[in-house]
């Protein structure tokens, strides 16, 4: 089920499809108001793909929303693909559409892995950056992928066990090493299973509350595929170093206004991450909502998330609030 409170589904004005290596073409759609103020829509996973409620935070007079399917995720192709996925590629992605498109800045919106790369993607550009609104942060620390692979089990353990207990006992000491032989091997049946594993296990410890229909978001053959393949690409390939660089870097942004938003019962992206973010970036606002898990469905996590780029709408146009359902 949907969270309350977002804006009415809308379908985009326009896509397109953008090739930007020999392999990868990228599908970009864009929705609200051609003459807008331009929001960059950065989705999770890696892997995961933008949905058509990810277009609903926004209202739909005020903004240009330029929402992209990440290079192997999505409506992009080829789908899940390794080769030439990283995440300096991913920055440069976003600019060849940004200029492709002409904005000359926009306001970048994302959370979990989205606000990874959202954090990322300012610090490599801040001059193209108008603000940040992020939620559900990912530092791609060991600290957090440790917590991801092995530590969840403390508060899920029956999540955990059914992530763990799909590959045989002998397996189980190095779970992403194990995992990434499967989804990367020449059996394709194994490693359908062992995406689908993989999806279940963080799609359902995703929300507060089990959530079917968001489960399937994440479970369905192809976005379990892209999501488990490029999920376990970056946690073993593509690492910051050194390890906290995203908080190294924070003076690079720390002009910049920013909103952040983190559920407190966060089991996929605990709440230490938001926490050191605070701390290294005390002008941000920042938001823990006490009865939310990870999801943007998630009701309180939804609400502020459209309250923060509500308030970005008001500053140019006051009417607003009124659009929603």
């Amino acid at each position: 089920m949907v969270a309350p409170g977002l804006y009415p589904a809308i379908e985009p004005f326009a896509t397109a499809r953008l090739p930007v290596t020999a392999q990868h073409t990228l599908y970009f759609e864009q929705c609200g108001n051609e003459q807008g103020i331009p929001v960059l829509f950065v989705h999770g996973g890696p892997g995961a793909g933008c949905s058509t409620t990810d277009r609903r935070f926004f209202a739909p007079s005020a903004f240009r929303v330029v929402l992209v399917d990440q290079r192997g995720a999505g409506r992009s192709t080829p789908l899940g693909e390794l080769a030439d996925n990283t995440i300096d590629a991913l920055v440069a992605d976003f600019e060849r559409i940004r200029e492709h498109l002409g904005i000359e800045r926009w306001h970048v919106f994302g959370g979990s892995w989205g606000s990874t790369l959202g954090l990322y993607y300012a610090q490599r550009h801040p001059e193209r950056v108008l603000s940040l609104c992020l939620r559900g942060i990912w530092l791609l620390r060991q600290v957090e992928i440790d917590w991801w692979l092995y530590g969840l089990r403390n508060l899920a353990p029956e999540l955990w066990r059914s992530f763990a207990e799909h590959l045989p006992a002998g397996e189980r000491g190095d779970l992403l090493e194990s995992y990434w032989r499967r989804l990367t091997g020449p059996d394709v049946v194994a490693a359908r299973a062992a995406a689908k594993a993989w999806a279940t296990y963080e799609g359902s410890a995703c929300t507060l509350l089990p959530n079917a229909e968001f489960l399937q978001l994440l479970t369905n053959d192809t976005t379990s595929w892209a999501l488990a393949r490029l999920e376990a690409h970056y946690l073993r390939n593509q690492r910051f170093t050194p390890d906290d660089r995203l908080l190294r870097d924070l003076p690079r942004i720390r002009h910049l206004p920013a909103f952040v938003v983190h559920g407190r019962y966060d089991l996929v992206c605990p709440l230490l991450g938001a926490d050191d973010l605070r701390r290294a970036w005390p002008e941000a606002s920042y938001v823990v909502v006490d009865d939310a898990g990870h999801s943007s469905h998630e009701p309180g996590i939804a609400r502020h998330l459209v309250a923060a780029m509500d308030r970005v709408a008001l500053s140019g146009s006051p009417k607003l609030l009124t659009e929603r359902a």
